[in-house]
């Protein structure tokens, strides 16, 4: 690549990576939430700066994800394992002590409460699991939210909206694979990141999430 070709790809990238920052803090500073807001669609964002902290632990955000194939992977054997920069993603919250949660489907006869729901759901993906590092369930504690009903199963809105209303004055982030949920999510509140595509992060950089905390609604 010659010299102009790699400064103009340098330029590209950090206008790219001011958009996404851009696009998240001002989607944070809105009170009211987006209508049918497009997804955040991350540029390459290198490596966004990370906020200090004070050695208090702060409760927002409140990062939520959906399960398959935003988090874990089902290989074509039924074997489950965490996706590509999954593990270390969510080990990375976990050290800044942001809360992870889950929004997913599964079937409502699973059991009558979100625990019971959760606990078949552990049972499923780790009889499958095949991974080196098993699956941190410990990290999102009592927030697996699944349908109570099959007309609760996304892209329903009635998980997503659980979900607010448990993170209180906190803002909310919700990453997936999928265009449709983050659209979703998005419309009602959420930060929205699609996860998995081509030349972007993974995962929404942890940075831009850290500073969602410092502009909580």
């Amino acid at each position: 690549m010659n010299r102009t070709a790699l400064q103009g790809s340098v330029r590209v990238r950090m206008a790219l990576g001011a958009a996404l920052v851009s696009s998240v803090l001002c989607a944070a500073a809105s009170a009211a939430p987006p209508v049918a807001a497009a997804p955040v669609d991350a540029g390459e964002v290198a490596a966004a700066p990370s906020v200090a902290r004070t050695g208090v632990e702060c409760d927002c955000p409140v990062v939520y994800f959906d399960l398959g194939e935003t988090l874990v992977h089902t290989a074509g054997d039924g074997s489950t394992g965490y996706q590509p920069g999954a593990a270390s993603y969510l080990r990375a919250l976990r050290e800044r002590h942001i809360r992870v949660g889950l929004i997913t489907n599964v079937p409502s006869s699973w059991g009558t409460t979100d625990a019971e729901r959760a606990a078949r759901l552990k049972k499923e993906v780790d009889t499958t699991w095949q991974g080196a590092e098993p699956f941190a369930w410990k990290d999102f504690g009592d927030r697996i939210l699944t349908p109570r009903t099959e007309a609760e199963r996304k892209p329903a809105p009635a998980l997503w909206q659980r979900a607010k209303a448990d993170a209180g004055h906190c803002r909310v982030v919700y990453q997936a694979e999928t265009a449709e949920e983050v659209t979703v999510a998005s419309s009602l509140g959420f930060v929205p990141y699609q996860v998995g595509r081509p030349h972007r992060p993974a995962f929404l950089p942890v940075g831009l999430v850290e500073l969602l905390g410092r502009r909580s609604a």
